[in-house]
């Protein structure tokens, strides 16, 4: 009998011990599990401005490589081969840590849009220019006009849905934008560039900004240090295009 009362004590005591055991574990998977449906804090979204300047090297774009330094901004420049004066410019656009993109030797919509042929023909030209400076040539490219463009209608039907497969399917990737400063007309002024600019970029956290340091936009270089000083202000980061960078592509028109 002692010894039934013995082990009738022991399982007792075993028993106890189990469901303390249960209890607690239950308690621990409990929290756990709170934590894990707990909704996640959200993290600010990261600003991001990727400036681009088209149709340089000009007389305007040593001017734009000192306001970018001056205020540590780094930028990409679709460039052409216009103003072949300006060609070494290229190179102390790399030099400074800036990204180079195609935009096309002439820039002359009825001269590259005539047909395939004769575009890749006038792009591979300014790559050309690209690795003399450079020592490479770059996959990134901007059509003149964007992809969306309709003037191309006049030289060739079709031919913007044609160019956006081929530049892809020979390695390229094209970008195109989705804010602008307005300087695609030469006769605005700085303060207007400045208004556009921040208007345009409103409300967005990736923006790609399309600007120009052709010879018409000596405006630029004026509106140039207001612009990236606002946009510094409203917590952007500065980035320059590379193969992570998200695609900015129109829809096409032709």
């Amino acid at each position: 009998m002692n010894m039934n009362k013995k082990t009738f004590q022991k399982v007792l005591i075993a028993s106890i011990g189990f469901l303390v055991f249960v209890t607690f574990m239950a308690i621990v998977f409990r929290h756990f599990a709170d934590e894990a449906t707990k909704p996640a804090v959200a993290k600010a979204e990261e600003k991001v401005m990727y400036l681009t300047f088209d149709d340089g090297p000009s007389k305007h774009t040593a001017e734009v490589l000192n306001i970018l330094k001056e205020n540590d901004v780094k930028a990409t420049f679709f460039v052409t081969g216009e103003f072949p004066e300006y060609e070494s410019m290229i190179k102390e656009e790399k030099d400074q840590g800036h990204a180079i993109g195609v935009h096309t030797y002439s820039h002359d919509y009825a001269k590259i849009y005539t047909s395939p042929e004769a575009y890749f023909k006038d792009i591979d030209e300014v790559n050309e220019i690209i690795k003399r400076q450079t020592g490479s040539t770059t996959p990134f490219l901007r059509f003149p006009g964007g992809a969306s463009n309709t003037v191309s209608r006049k030289y060739n039907q079709g031919i913007m849905t044609v160019l956006s497969k081929q530049v892809q399917d020979k390695g390229y990737q094209y970008y195109d934008w989705n804010a602008e400063n307005g300087d695609g007309n030469p006769g605005l002024s700085a303060d207007t560039l400045i208004e556009t600019a921040l208007k345009e970029a409103k409300g967005k956290q990736s923006v790609m900004m399309l600007m120009h340091d052709g010879a018409g936009n000596g405006e630029t270089v004026k509106a140039l240090p207001a612009i990236l000083k606002e946009f510094k202000a409203q917590g952007y980061e500065f980035k320059v295009i590379d193969p992570t960078t998200p695609i900015f592509h129109h829809h096409i028109a032709n």
